[in-house]
């Protein structure tokens, strides 16, 4: 039976079955588990997402007896949220919808049947799943993944779409060993952070490039107390053989392309001699070109890495136990990154951030 904090959120419908006996006619009240009602983020249509995104009420929903009632706490906006909104991701849910993907709560309620949950319990969506972007979530036990009560909410609710990323990528391709070395641009993103950190606990160097813009001195030192071994902005690799930088730094065999352009090339004439690169975003909205040499000459290997088709490959248990890794990380404070915090009702102030209209701005996390 539900536990005496969930009847207390319940909303109650009584269904009355008669039962005759000789002269006494007995009622029995059966009662429906709700949902509070939930504020949520809508979209009725695709299109710009600060322009089609609204916040309305949803009614409450029927708790059934292996469903959780989640009261969300915080979650992000990543690029492939607003990419869904416009309509562009390759997976997305019909329209209308409820924005947001991943995301971290507290139960609120459990069904009849649910054990090994209980209200006050810290959860994440484990894999997520859109929908995110509402004050109440209610989906089958199997849907949640519960945490130690230690993880701070906005890690918990960030830690799949970046963190999981950089450490995937590190793993899946190549057999790397401590005093190895990696390339990357886009350092200063939230992926970039992790794989600086990640590579370091594991004794592999990183080799990391930025954009040119104001700041640049700041963020450089600010990787390298991530652990960063070299950080260059894209301007101070306009030399003609960027292997005479690296110094004690061996040739990385693995880079990490998220933006395109330049920066990709850039990071293959890093690339020692049978070296892959994986693309993983391209923030530059250009193509990644590869000479003919680099094919023939140096025999490197182009990949493409998308974390919803590994984790839509039904890899329910690794996940999980890779995101207990990552978050014991967390609070060790071997794992960070940027992060700014929200209210859920200035919603659409941290949509515009993310959208670059003020700039280049940390990674916005909506708190609920």
């Amino acid at each position: 039976m539900p536990s005496s904090t969930s009847m207390a959120c319940a909303t109650f419908i009584s269904l009355k079955t008669i039962h005759k006996t000789s002269s006494t006619t007995m009622v029995r009240a059966f009662s429906t588990l709700m949902s509070p009602p939930s504020k949520a983020v809508f979209y009725e249509s695709h299109g710009p997402p600060d322009t089609v995104t609204k916040i309305i009420q949803l009614p409450p929903v029927e708790i059934k007896p292996n469903d959780v009632c989640v009261k969300m706490l915080a979650s992000p906006i990543n690029p492939s949220d607003i990419n869904r909104i416009e309509g562009v991701y390759p997976v997305r849910p019909p329209v209308p919808a409820v924005g947001g993907y991943e995301g971290a709560g507290e139960v609120h309620s459990v069904g009849s049947a649910v054990q090994g949950l209980a209200p006050g319990d810290l959860v994440m969506a484990s894999p997520p799943s859109t929908g995110a972007w509402q004050t109440h979530v209610v989906r089958d036990k199997s849907f949640w993944h519960k945490l130690d009560k230690g993880t701070p909410v906005e890690y918990a609710a960030t830690v799949t779409t970046n963190p999981l990323t950089a450490l995937r990528m590190m793993e899946d391709y190549m057999d790397l060993k401590s005093g190895d070395a990696i390339v990357q641009n886009g350092a200063t993103s939230m992926v970039g952070q992790c794989v600086i950190q990640l590579a370091k606990l594991r004794g592999i160097h990183t080799i990391n490039i930025i954009r040119d813009r104001s700041g640049s001195d700041e963020a450089k030192e600010k990787l390298k107390k991530l652990g960063a071994d070299q950080v260059y902005t894209e301007s101070q690799l306009n030399v003609k053989d960027v292997k005479s930088l690296l110094d004690n730094v061996p040739e990385p065999a693995l880079g990490f392309n998220c933006v395109g352009g330049n920066a990709a090339s850039l990071v293959l004439k890093f690339l020692r001699q049978g070296g892959t690169m994986v693309t993983y975003g391209g923030m530059s909205k250009k193509p990644v070109t590869v000479s003919t040499s680099s094919f023939i000459f140096k025999d490197l290997s182009l990949k493409g890495f998308w974390l919803q088709k590994w984790i839509s490959s039904g890899n329910t248990e690794a996940f999980r136990e890779m995101v207990d890794y990552l978050l014991g990380l967390v609070r060790e404070g071997k794992l960070k990154y940027d992060m700014e915090l929200t209210p859920f009702s200035e919603f659409h102030t941290a949509l515009d951030k993310a959208l670059g209209k003020q700039g280049s701005q940390p990674k916005q996390v909506i708190k609920f």
